[in-house]
């Protein structure tokens, strides 16, 4: 039985455009893993590793024209979209060696022998080491940023692991062209290709997340596809961690002095940011809590002016796209639900962006609106109308986790009561802002992109420095002898590392 093709498909006509190349069989799953696993004594070297994610980002910038052409005929993301992608891709890779050259992520601890303790002290020296091969699962909707050069390979690597990327369906031509740009770069600064090999197919993908030698196992995706992979890592004879970015609703509640202060500023910004991207971004604020009155109403109508100025979209794929008309008709035929702009169908291709309205109250204890506290995946908000904080606090209780949470409060004069609130969303994302709006994450050493189940699989983030935390384990040395320490952990510090001694920075 031949192997299936891959196919790039225009989504703006539904066409195949060319194959790219065929699923993966389990033996060339196997084949590609034990490849990477081979190759991992190659990624100790910290100079080689920094200068490989520099050179990656030199050769992605070269072939830039045509890596956005690919993308943006495979995504309909649009060359501008694609550009500033680019741009980031870059340079998270550039950041990532930055980190591998400070040596920070070492986390490195020294405690001297020390018997006055109780119990007695020996010596103890702690480190961390790389996992080994790293599963990672490309996303729909970054085919940069979250993909086969994005930020969990780059993160992957960066942590001295190879990797091997499972490529969506939704991009495999850009997959392809950014995978040869990664190897390439591998080459060039005298490592081998392999540290990077790319795989097709779903069965591929969970071959993958099965395979004995992968060791952990990065996903941005669908809480479906994700939780499939992240029971499948669990269920493995030996349990992998899987770092899964799985969906989020992004709740922003507008206070009653926000709103009565600038509504149709708050109303406009929210139009602009839920349909950003054809409202295809993880951290789209998908679920607002709004005040009832007047001012509330103010803010409807500046929402309902600014989405209805928004031009239809073309979605990634079709399937996206259908998802998308289902949840809208589901979630508008609720009774109370209200459509000011109906979001849906504006062509065979493409789509309108739109928002529906909720009294609060139909939110504040478990019944069929329940589907109104889930992600909707496209350019559609939820706009919950409360009377009273007490709905508020009763629907922020019932709300999942996020990656995002945002309060919209006054900027001049009291809020009463913001603190509490800003207290109570808290609990509920990795990223709190303040008079803000969530999309856009800026690839900075103290960003968190990630959030309480089903925002993410774990406590950790997949954008800034800390994300190569996830590919990396401690190990303590007690009483070693100096000349069998790796030399990292050493006495006389030959490397400069920073490192804790005996509890103080060094």
């Amino acid at each position: 039985m031949s192997a299936a093709p891959v196919w790039s498909v225009d989504p703006r006509s539904g066409n195949p455009r060319e194959q790219v190349a065929v699923e993966a069989t389990a033996e060339e799953v196997d084949r590609a893993v034990r490849a990477a696993h081979s190759v991992r004594d190659a990624l100790a070297d910290r100079t080689a590793r920094a200068a490989f994610l520099r050179t990656a980002a030199e050769l992605l910038e070269e072939s830039g024209a045509h890596i956005i052409e690919a993308a943006d005929a495979e995504t309909a993301l649009g060359p501008a979209r694609l550009t500033g992608e680019l741009a980031r891709t870059a340079a998270q890779l550039r950041a990532f060696a930055e980190v591998v050259e400070e040596g920070g992520y070492f986390d490195i601890r020294i405690d001297h022998e020390d018997g006055s303790r109780t119990p007695p002290w020996p010596d103890l020296r702690r480190w961390k080491i790389p996992l080994g091969v790293v599963a990672v699962y490309a996303a729909s909707n970054f085919p940069l940023a979250f993909s086969v050069p994005g930020g969990d390979t780059a993160s992957a690597l960066a942590a001295g692991c190879p990797v091997v990327v499972k490529a969506h369906p939704g991009h495999p031509a850009t997959s392809e062209l950014c995978a040869s740009v990664l190897r390439r770069a591998a080459a060039r600064t005298g490592l081998p290709e392999d540290v990077v090999t790319l795989v097709h197919g779903f069965d591929a993908g969970v071959e993958l997340i099965r395979h004995p030698l992968v060791s952990a196992a990065g996903f941005t995706g669908s809480v479906r596809g994700g939780r499939a992979l992240f029971d499948a890592a669990a269920a493995r004879p030996v349990p992998i961690p899987f770092h899964g970015e799985l969906g989020s609703l992004n709740p922003v509640v507008v206070t009653e002095a926000a709103a009565a202060e600038r509504a149709a500023e708050i109303g406009a910004g929210l139009g602009a940011s839920m349909t950003l991207g054809t409202g295809q971004f993880c951290t789209k604020p998908g679920f607002v809590l709004a005040p009832a009155g007047g001012a509330g109403d103010q803010l409807v109508k500046a929402l309902t002016e600014t989405v209805s100025s928004t031009g239809s979209g073309v979605m990634l794929d079709h399937r996206m796209r259908d998802a998308f008309l289902a949840g809208v008709r589901e979630r508008a035929a609720l009774p109370g639900v209200e459509a000011p702009v109906t979001p849906g169908a504006a062509g065979e291709h493409t789509v309108s962006a739109g928002f529906l309205t909720v009294p609060a109250d139909r939110l504040t204890a478990e019944g069929p609106h329940d589907a109104l506290l889930e992600e909707c995946f496209g350019p559609v908000t939820v706009i919950a109308r409360y009377a009273t904080r007490d709905e508020v606090a009763a629907v922020l209780a019932r709300l999942p986790g996020n990656l995002t949470a945002t309060l919209r409060t006054a900027t001049e004069g009291e809020d009463p009561g913001a603190a509490g609130l800003l207290a109570a969303l808290t609990p509920l994302a990795g990223r709190i802002l303040v008079n803000g709006w969530p999309t856009g994450v800026a690839v900075a050493p103290a960003q968190h992109h990630g959030g309480p189940y089903p925002a993410t699989t774990s406590p950790t983030t997949s954008v800034g420095a800390t994300a190569i935390e996830r590919w990396l384990r401690p190990v303590t040395y007690q009483n070693t002898p100096d000349a069998l320490l790796p030399p990292e952990l050493r006495e006389a510090n030959p490397l400069g590392l920073p490192r804790r001694v005996d509890g103080r920075r060094a």
